[in-house]
């Protein structure tokens, strides 16, 4: 099911949560949408599933106009973060609810099968009989989304549904919710705040903003071209030197990036932990060690400028560095945007 949102708006009160989006999402695809708390991306999500109304704009199901279709009618299935199962229901009762309470009528042995082939499909057989507070917190959370699957849903709309759990069942849940999206091929929205979750798991990622759509594409795309500082910022950790360009050259504390076509004046440098490298001899950008961080999987240094602006990057795990110890920052790459 392809889904259409044309200029679409939505205010609460004196705030417009939402700012004429206009966003096409392909049949099959799973498209995340990313972005800071009150950026509008939950209020999209619920606009979709018809728990709130739009107040301008249009959103199409396929060549159907659904802007003002009750949620019943919509068939969308929906996953909240905390789970929204009956506590007093059984695992096989909890997925078989909507089933019983839809308006397309089914046999109950037609029900009883469609539980099982689902607590397959989720790898909970055999707790059908277990009650929500005798499972995990992730066991939880494929039973939500079994219970939205048993519908036979068109889309299918997930709001932040790992936040509640810990990084290691996110993790191993990620990777399970994508091959389920590969098998059945059900056209996904997914909200989260999330970087990591968003770009491991979307086909395409829709970064948001104060209501609007700051920029989208794959995480490649997203992640090597940002087209913004607020993306550049939001994607993850990054190093900001001031910077001025002068003649297609941008100069930042003694080092100098070619930026053709950018206007003269004032602007920032934008360089990841990755983006940088430490040597004890120049060329680069003068500095000092202050803090050497050790991690699992290598080693985060923390140093200062000649100028006072701190960077941090990684090296190597065994690479003898030390907290006091002068050198040069080398820029491997960088992004610039004017002020």
């Amino acid at each position: 099911m392809k889904i259409r949102l044309e200029n679409v708006v939505k205010t609460f009160e004196t705030f417009r949560a939402v700012r004429d989006v206009s966003l096409e999402i392909e049949s099959g695809e799973l498209v995340a949408l990313l972005g800071p708390s009150g950026s509008g991306k939950t209020t999209i999500l619920r606009m979709v599933a018809g728990l709130e109304y739009a107040d301008g704009g249009h959103i199409y199901f396929g060549d159907q106009d659904a802007t003002d279709i009750p949620v019943r009618d919509r068939g969308v299935g929906f996953v909240f973060q905390h789970y929204a199962l009956f506590p007093h229901m059984t695992v096989a009762e909890n997925i078989a609810f909507g089933m019983k309470v839809s308006k397309v009528k089914r046999e109950k042995a037609a029900i009883e099968a469609r539980v099982v082939e689902l607590l397959r499909l989720v790898r909970l057989e055999g707790l059908g009989d277990r009650f929500p507070a005798q499972i995990s917190g992730g066991q939880r959370q494929r039973v939500a989304l079994a219970r939205a699957l048993s519908v036979d849903p068109k889309v299918l709309l997930l709001d932040e549904p790992f936040g509640a759990l810990d990084a290691n069942v996110r993790h191993d849940l990620r990777r399970w919710l994508r091959e389920i999206h590969r098998e059945l091929g059900i056209t996904t929205i997914f909200v989260t705040h999330d970087q990591e979750e968003a770009l491991d798991l979307a086909d395409r990622v829709v970064i948001l903003k104060d209501g609007h759509i700051i920029q989208q594409g794959t995480a490649e795309e997203v992640c090597r071209n940002p087209q913004s500082a607020f993306v550049m910022k939001f994607l993850g950790d990054a190093n900001v030197l001031a910077a001025e360009v002068r003649d297609g050259k941008a100069y930042a504390s003694g080092a100098a990036i070619d930026v053709s076509g950018m206007a003269d004046g004032k602007a920032e440098l934008y360089a990841r932990p990755a983006d940088l490298d430490w040597s004890a001899q120049g060329p680069g950008i003068p500095a000092s060690i202050t803090r050497v961080l050790d991690r699992p999987d290598g080693r985060r240094v923390l140093a200062t400028t000649e100028t006072g602006e701190q960077l941090e990057f990684d090296v190597e795990p065994e690479r003898a560095v030390k907290a006091g110890e002068g050198g040069f920052v080398t820029l491997r790459r960088a992004k610039v945007f004017a002020l």
